[in-house]
């Protein structure tokens, strides 16, 4: 019997993953690979008996492959919040699916776990820029202040580090970086004696400082977007910064707009926070997707530029 853990590559997917491994040691082989490479499933080769976990991936991109296995006799439990048209009925299948707002898949699996391994599943929902929930739970550990900022940084240091458009745009590798992680039970031991930490964090505020020189545009007075000129620093910090925004202005929408290499522009759309919902939705109409806080668009034509602006203006936000 094999084990395979699939997961997105950034700290809502790789913290998920971490938290239910710690809780259950064994032999797995870790499938992942950058933000926007969601169609994982389809590359595991698992067979009947054996086992998968799926963390932070949609399962609506992945029903054909998920049903896949199932049929073929493996067992999956699937860990997501993204948003599902239908959850398929099987046997071989746990599923715990919540697309709600204020929550992201590091949490769910927190929820499943009891709460055994929370520090890494706060670091999982600040990376998913979910940092007033995780400020309250951390508060409920007992980190104070000081303790909840370094978590809040390895958090969206390992984020960042899932964008871009291939691996030479990435610091390390999300299998490698894994690999690190997972040595410690707590992610302030990782802190105190591994540097990938800061050495994320020292990479990530470089670029934003270079993000945050951009012009900003209104789109009415609901919400703001900004272009990215096509570079690696503007591919790895695409979402960091979108986060950035949305935290600078908490009742206005944000999208950042970063120019394709093949023309167009790949898409990072944040709901206003203090109305988060509906960017999965408005992402659709282009052909993206995500969650109803935070989604994004893989390829908007120059073309179609002029409509996604009209209709960001005009935008109704809130779940």
């Amino acid at each position: 019997m094999r084990r395979f853990d699939v997961c997105n590559g950034d700290a809502d997917g790789l913290c998920a993953v971490l938290q239910w491994r710690l809780a259950h040691p064994a032999p797995a082989t870790l499938v992942t690979g950058l933000k926007r490479e969601l169609a994982l499933l389809q590359t595991v080769p698992a067979e009947a008996g054996d086992e998968v976990l799926v963390c932070d991936l949609s399962m609506q991109r992945n029903h054909a492959a998920l049903l896949r296995l199932l049929d073929a006799g493996v067992r999956v439990r699937y860990v997501d919040h993204h948003k599902v048209d239908q959850v398929p009925r099987h046997a071989a299948l746990q599923a715990c699916i919540d697309t709600d707002a204020h929550v992201c898949s590091s949490l769910l699996m927190d929820r499943l776990l009891d709460g055994r391994f929370r520090p890494w599943a706060l670091v999982g929902a600040y990376g998913d820029n979910l940092a007033a929930v995780a400020d309250a739970l951390a508060a409920g550990l007992g980190l104070d202040e000081h303790e909840r900022e370094q978590l809040r940084r390895l958090g969206e240091g390992i984020n960042y580090n899932a964008y871009g458009d291939d691996a030479s745009d990435q610091y390390i590798a999300p299998q490698q970086l894994y690999a690190r992680l997972v040595q410690h039970a707590h992610p302030l031991d990782l802190l105190r004696h591994d540097r990938i930490g800061s050495e994320l964090d020292a990479l990530r505020q470089a670029d934003l400082q270079q993000a945050l020189a951009q012009a900003v545009h209104a789109a009415g007075s609901g919400a703001r977007w900004v272009g990215l000129p096509d570079a690696a620093w503007s591919r790895r910090v695409i979402g960091s910064f979108a986060n950035t925004l949305a935290a600078s202005e908490p009742a206005r929408a944000h999208a950042v707009l970063q120019a394709h290499r093949r023309g167009g522009y790949v898409v990072s759309l944040r709901a206003p926070q203090a109305a988060p919902g509906g960017a999965d939705e408005f992402c659709r109409r282009f052909g993206g997707g995500g969650r109803a806080g935070a989604a994004g668009i893989d390829h908007l034509p120059d073309s179609e530029l002029p409509r996604f602006i009209a209709e960001l203006a005009a935008a109704h936000w809130g779940g």
